[in-house]
């Protein structure tokens, strides 16, 4: 096979490829097996009729395009490996040349990898966060975890309140007309929580139980239903059920529900010690990602659109694993936010640039550096996601050898290593 690349403007160039016609023949009696067994021919059963006879009926060329199908894939790949490209999207295909006794020749319009100059990043300045936990950020953890383990309780009588769980039916009008997805009966909402259109849980605040009342609010511009965007709408509510958080007394047995001391000055000190870890974590993280932006800052480099879309629909994708872990949909976040995808999306594209960029400049710094990842260091990682996800690290080697997930993990591993480089070679600031 023989394979050619060249590059015709920014990521984007020619791959050209032509295959021995001898792998044009085998292609094409993998077709013939394929397709004997669907057609019928008088005097023959399906499946037993001779080639000859095949092609003197329907013709050599009815077998071409399910031969190019068999054999473009391969081709493709060993093209690519073989002149060293990345490609970063599915290729555009041109046939040129596919017929019995000759060659196929095809040309590939490919988006690969941008190439990445680096600017300067060694000896790049961030600053040394303070990890020192003071008494104020003691005493709102202290609160939280108040708030955590605070008992829900029935209010019978008196106004509903910022931060209550409220149990509401809700039906919603727009001129005078009920509108799709608007009603709700038994609805558990929290006030405050922003889960409903801006000015709604506002105006149930002051409701008593089995009060009803008209409450009035506009829809967003941007909302995800236009008949709605922007619209003026009254949703009739009515209050059932009221309950208030009570919050649990800070002392020696608030110490001892939650955990092993008995005194709450223990727990204090124990507590102080893992903000203290937990602000040593976060200051090495935030001072990770500052050195990284700067060396992204100091390349150059132009990043795919195709990439950028990419990491887009992968960020989507784990935002909706995170919703459906607390219960809740993408088409009822839409719904609640008053958003749609096109929208969620485009606030995730600046981020999405963001991680695409500082992945290839640190892919680019592993080469510079000729950082690899070696076997021991595999093996390590292999262990840790063992322990993870309680399998055996040679199993989960075998499931990553046979999904071809091990380069990746190599990938994975390599980028690490690249920041760990920068952040040893960083200077605090």
């Amino acid at each position: 096979m023989k394979a050619t690349w060249e590059k015709i403007e920014k990521n984007i160039g020619l791959l050209e490829v032509e295959v021995e016609a001898d792998q044009v023949a085998s292609a094409l009696d993998k077709a013939f097996k394929k397709v004997v067994q669907k057609v019928n021919v008088p005097g023959f059963r399906k499946g037993k009729v001779p080639r000859s006879i095949f092609e003197s009926r329907f013709g050599v060329e009815s077998l071409y395009q399910d031969a190019i199908d068999i054999l473009l894939p391969g081709a493709y790949s060993d093209a690519v490996e073989q002149t060293g490209i990345e490609p970063v999207d599915r290729p555009s295909v041109d046939v040129e040349q596919f017929e019995k006794g000759q060659s196929f020749k095809f040309k590939a319009k490919v988006t690969v990898k941008p190439e990445v100059k680096l600017g300067e990043y060694k000896g790049l300045e961030a600053p040394a966060a303070d990890v020192e936990v003071t008494e104020e950020e003691l005493n709102a953890e202290l609160n939280r975890l108040q708030q955590r383990h605070a008992e829900l309780v029935v209010v019978d009588e008196g106004p509903a309140q910022m931060g209550d769980m409220t149990v509401i039916d809700f039906e919603g009008f727009e001129s005078g007309v009920p509108f799709e997805g608007g009603k709700g009966e038994k609805y558990s909402l929290e006030l405050g929580s922003g889960s409903f259109i801006p000015g709604f849980e506002e105006q149930v605040v002051g409701l008593n139980i089995a009060e009803e009342k008209d409450i009035e609010v506009t829809f967003p511009e941007n909302y995800h239903a236009e008949n709605l965007a922007g619209k003026p709408v009254v949703f009739k509510v009515k209050l059932h059920e009221i309950k208030r958080k009570s919050l649990p007394a800070l002392d020696d047995e608030f110490a001892k529900d939650i955990s092993e001391f008995d005194t709450l000055d223990e727990y204090k000190a124990d507590l102080s010690s893992k903000l203290k870890e937990r602000k040593a974590k976060d200051a090495e993280a935030a001072r990770e990602s500052a050195i990284i932006e700067k060396a992204s800052a100091n390349a150059e480099v132009e990043v795919p659109e195709v990439m950028v879309d990419s990491e887009v629909e992968n960020m989507l994708r784990d935002f909706e694993s995170r919703l459906r872990q607390q219960g809740m949909t993408l088409e009822l976040y839409y719904q609640f936010s008053g958003q749609d995808e096109a929208a969620l999306k485009g606030q995730m594209k600046t981020d999405a640039e963001k991680r695409v960029l500082n992945n290839l400049v640190l892919e680019e710094v592993a080469k510079a550096e000729n950082l690899e990842v070696s076997e021991e260091e595999l093996n390590e990682e292999l262990d840790n996601l063992a322990k993870m996800y309680a399998r055996s690290a040679d199993e989960l080697r075998d499931i990553f050898t046979s999904n071809g997930y091990i380069s990746t993990l190599k990938a994975d591993l390599k980028v690490r290593k690249a920041v760990a480089f920068l952040v040893e070679n960083s200077k605090n600031a």
